[in-house]
Parts: C-alpha cells; sequence; structure tokens
C-alpha cells in the first residue's frame, strides 16, 4: 500500500512540475530581457519606426486576409463539387508548410523575375517589386487568408440547416439570407479572425526578414533579431523585446475579449441546402472565387516543387548536414513537447489553471524567448554551441498551446464517457491509461505530433540568433542560400525543407490515425 500511495501522490505531482517548467521556461528569458531593458535608454527613432511598421502591417495584413476570407468560405459553405475535400484540406497548408519554403514560391510568382513580371514584360508594362510593405502584407495575406477561411467556414457549418430551410419557404434571397442569417455569425466569427490573424502577423520575422526590403520595412521582431546579430546592442534587442511583449500580451488579451455568441441556436445535424446559391450569377460568383483563392495558394507551391526538382540535384554537403540537424531539432521538439504538454493535459481535467499555464507561450514570441536564453547563456557558454537545444526547447514551448488544445479535448471526452465505468470496474492507473485513454488518444496525439515536428522543421527563429556559420538548420541553409543568389540551390533546398516538413507531418499522423 505504501508503495501505491507514493505512485499516486507521485502522478498527481507530475502536472504541477510540468506546469512550474512551463512558467520558468517562459517567465525566466522575459524577466532576463526586462531587467537587461531596465534603465538602458528610451526607444531610438528607428525603434519607433519599426513599432509603427509592425502594427501597421498587421492591421492591413489581418484586413485584407479576413475580408478576402469571407467571400471564399461563402463559396465553399454554397458549393459541393468534386475534389472540395481536397481543396479544404490544403487550406491548411500553411500551418505545415516552413515560411521560408512559401516564401520562396511567393517569389518565383511575383519577384522581379516571377511569373507576374514576366507576363508584364511581355505586355510592355512596367514591372513591379515585392519589396516592403506590400511584399510583407501579400505574404501574410498568402499565409493567412487559408486560416481565416477556415475559421469563417466553421462558422458556416455551424448554422443549423433548419434556418436556411425556413429561408427558403419564406423566399428569401441572397441578400435577406445574408443579413438574417449569414451576418449573424460573422458577426460572431470575424473579431476574433481579425484579432488571430493580427497577433500572428504581429510577430512574424520569416517574411520581414525575406521581404522587408530595408529599414523602412522592418517589424521588432527584425529589430531584435539585428540588434543581436549585427549591432551585439543587448540593451536595444532587450528593450525592444519587452515591447514585443507587451504587444503580443496586449493582442492575446484582445483575442480573449471579442469572442460572441451569434445566437442563431442548435439544429438538427442534418445536412445543409443552399437555396439562395441555386441562381447562375450566385453559381459564377463562387466558381471564380474558389478559382482565384485555388490559384492564389496553389501556384507558389507548384512553383516551389517544379524549380525544386531540378534544384535537388545541385546540393551539396552543408545542405544535407543541415537537414539532419533539423530532423534532430524537429525530433528533439516533439519529445519536449510531449513532457509539459501530457502531464498538463491530465492535470487540466480537473485543475483549469494547468490548462492557463500551458498557454503561457502564447504571451511570448519565439524570438523574444530566444533573446533571452541568449541573455542568460551568453556569460557562461559559447551560444553557438547550444543552439539546437535552444532552438528545440523553443520551438516545444511554442507548439505546447496547439498540442494542449488538440490532447485536452480528447482526454476530457475520454473522461466524461469512460471514467465512471472504469471506476466501477476497478480500472485504474496504468490499465486505465493502456486500455481506455491511449487507445482513444492516438490520433490527437499523432496529429500534435506532426504539427509540431512540421512546425519546428521550418523554423526560422531562435536559431537565427544562435547559429555559428557551421550549425545552420535547413531553414537558415536555405536563406544563406538565397542571400548568395544562389537560387537554384535555395530551390532545391526548400523543396527538400518541403518534403520533409510534409513527410513529418504525415508519418506521425498517419502514425496516430492507423488501428486507432
Amino acid at each position: 500500500m505504501a508503495r501505491r500511495a507514493v505512485a499516486v501522490t507521485g502522478a498527481r505531482a507530475l502536472p504541477w512540475a510540468a506546469a512550474c517548467a512551463v512558467a520558468l521556461m517562459v517567465l525566466g528569458p522575459l524577466v532576463v530581457v526586462m531587467l537587461t531593458a531596465e534603465g538602458s535608454g528610451a526607444l531610438s527613432a528607428r525603434d519607433w519606426a519599426a513599432v509603427r511598421f509592425t502594427m501597421t502591417q498587421a492591421v492591413l495584413s489581418a484586413l485584407f486576409s479576413v475580408a478576402l476570407a469571407v467571400p471564399v468560405a461563402r463559396a465553399l459553405a454554397r458549393r459541393r463539387f468534386a475534389g472540395r475535400r481536397v481543396l479544404i484540406m490544403l487550406l491548411g497548408a500553411p500551418f505545415v508548410l516552413p515560411v521560408i519554403v512559401a516564401v520562396l514560391g511567393l517569389l518565383a510568382v511575383f519577384g522581379n523575375a516571377g511569373l507576374l513580371n514576366g507576363l508584364l514584360a511581355f505586355l510592355g508594362l512596367p514591372q513591379v517589386s515585392v519589396y516592403g510593405l506590400h511584399g510583407v502584407v501579400l505574404a501574410h495575406v498568402f499565409f493567412n487568408l487559408p486560416l481565416a477561411v477556415r475559421l469563417i467556414l466553421q462558422g458556416w457549418a455551424e448554422v443549423p440547416a433548419e434556418r436556411f430551410r425556413l429561408a427558403a419557404s419564406l423566399g428569401m434571397g441572397p441578400g435577406p439570407v445574408f443579413r438574417h442569417l449569414e451576418w449573424p455569425m460573422l458577426r460572431a466569427i470575424l473579431p476574433g479572425a481579425l484579432v488571430i490573424v493580427f497577433l500572428i502577423c504581429l510577430t512574424s520575422f520569416a517574411v520581414a526578414l525575406t521581404l522587408g526590403g530595408g529599414p523602412r520595412a522592418t517589424t521588432v521582431e527584425l529589430a531584435i533579431y539585428q540588434a543581436f546579430r549585427f549591432e551585439f546592442d543587448l540593451a536595444r534587442a532587450a528593450r525592444l523585446a519587452v515591447v514585443q511583449t507587451g504587444l503580443t500580451v496586449a493582442g492575446a488579451a484582445l483575442a480573449l475579449a471579442v469572442a460572441r455568441p451569434s445566437g442563431l441556436g442548435p439544429g438538427l445535424d442534418r445536412a445543409v441546402r443552399r437555396w439562395d446559391g441555386d441562381r447562375p450569377a450566385a453559381r459564377l460568383a463562387d466558381g471564380v472565387w474558389i478559382a482565384a483563392a485555388a490559384l492564389f495558394l496553389l501556384t507558389p507551391m507548384a512553383m516551389i516543387a517544379a524549380g525544386g526538382a531540378a534544384g535537388l540535384l545541385a546540393l551539396e554537403g552543408p545542405v544535407f548536414s543541415a537537414a539532419a540537424r533539423s530532423l534532430g531539432v524537429a525530433l528533439a521538439a516533439v519529445v519536449l513537447a510531449f513532457l509539459m504538454a501530457v502531464p498538463l493535459a491530465f492535470g487540466a481535467v480537473r485543475y483549469r489553471a494547468l490548462e492557463g499555464v500551458g498557454f503561457l507561450p502564447v504571451a511570448a514570441s519565439s524570438l523574444v524567448l530566444g533573446a533571452g536564453l541568449f541573455l542568460i547563456v551568453f556569460p557562461i557558454a559559447d551560444p553557438g554551441r547550444v543552439a539546437l537545444p535552444v532552438t528545440a526547447a523553443v520551438n516545444a514551448l511554442m507548439a505546447l498551446p496547439f498540442v494542449l488544445r488538440i490532447l485536452l479535448p480528447a482526454l476530457q471526452g475520454v473522461e466524461a464517457d469512460y471514467r465512471r465505468l472504469a471506476t466501477s470496474l476497478g480500472m485504474e492507473g496504468t490499465a486505465w491509461l493502456r486500455l481506455v485513454v491511449l487507445p482513444r488518444l492516438r490520433a490527437p496525439v499523432g496529429f500534435a505530433a506532426g504539427l509540431t515536428a512540421a512546425l519546428a522543421m521550418g523554423d526560422l527563429g531562435v536559431i537565427a540568433l544562435f547559429a555559428d556559420p557551421g550549425g545552420a538548420t535547413l531553414p537558415l541553409q536555405v536563406f544563406r542560400l538565397m542571400g548568395a543568389y544562389q537560387m537554384e540551390a535555395a530551390q532545391g533546398a526548400a523543396f527538400l525543407l518541403l518534403i520533409l516538413s510534409l513527410g513529418l507531418f504525415w508519418a506521425f499522423d498517419r502514425g496516430g490515425r492507423g488501428h486507432a
């Protein structure tokens, strides 16, 4: 009995130990950053310029992404066609694809030597540049339009089919249907979607690094990177990190405050038929929006595949070494993320506060955490020697909220559905985990692991602060090849990164769903 009591006590202590570890890993670097910034002077004119540009591009990116997502989501909600499921599935690609890969695809379409400028030159029209504010906004719309579409499409799916049936029986056309049914849903969904996209764009690094185009197009995170890598001005970097944290916390608080119910009520889960979309004009408009969105989202990826297949033959040893480092970082991030997420998820079933601890990384960007860890490591060790472990740890922290959000609902469902029966049968401890919990968590675990691995595989944030010339990961190697104008090799390396990221995601997700 004594051994069993000790085991139970230890198991109950694990969630709190994980919570303490997460809080220390998130708050410790932030405290170090704030202490370094204390008394180190005010923001300079260029720092304020970075703050203004960060806010401007985030606001514009959120507005354009959500505004364009509404007609695309409405078209997908009203239409049923061959390949619809596949197209909607592809809308989740920005969560999996590395940013640097997608940026290369955008350059292949909108860059100086891209498809668009080639067409303009053929027509005798002046060329356009993708660098600067408009390039950053374009890239962010590319990344976040699919996210906004998925969020809004989910809102349309929650409108009861009976409401549309009643509207059709009353003879309502598209206008009244939008005013009485769709607008209440959009009024509830759009504020949250806007804030989420704004928050993502607020912490942009790789996009601004590759498409910023100079001092006038510098985000706060890019300014932090520049202060560390090029100026070694730790005080300025710390000041900017404090500002970045404040902006992110304000954005996260706003995201929690804007949610409001639509008031449409429940339905009977019947299949939805949209009589308001039967008119030829509506069919034509929906087809145009779906085709335009597919063209915009899939063309850059097709360009990467087309150019990267030939570029694979031009790859050299450093690229494959960088790929091996990225694989190690991705797998280590998966292990670390689950070491933190699993105890927190089990504990959060009973203690809601533990769920809040798991979402602490939302309050700090990866570059700010990297800046704090750099300040901690710098006096005692060469930061280059710990670049890969630090990168894996920060990526695990940044993926923790996603992993926890995936695991927790599934675990709560298992507890609600099977705990009483298991208790009546005397099923506790390892038997409960092995026979009930794990079989029902395989699919969520696989999806969460695949998402974490893919995000870590494509990260170009912390490693840019720490890595020495011989310790680059694959995303950093792609960026260096682009900077050296070795575009064929860069496309090949980007294609390799794309294959590895998608392969990791597929392997983990498939492994979780197999025999689940």
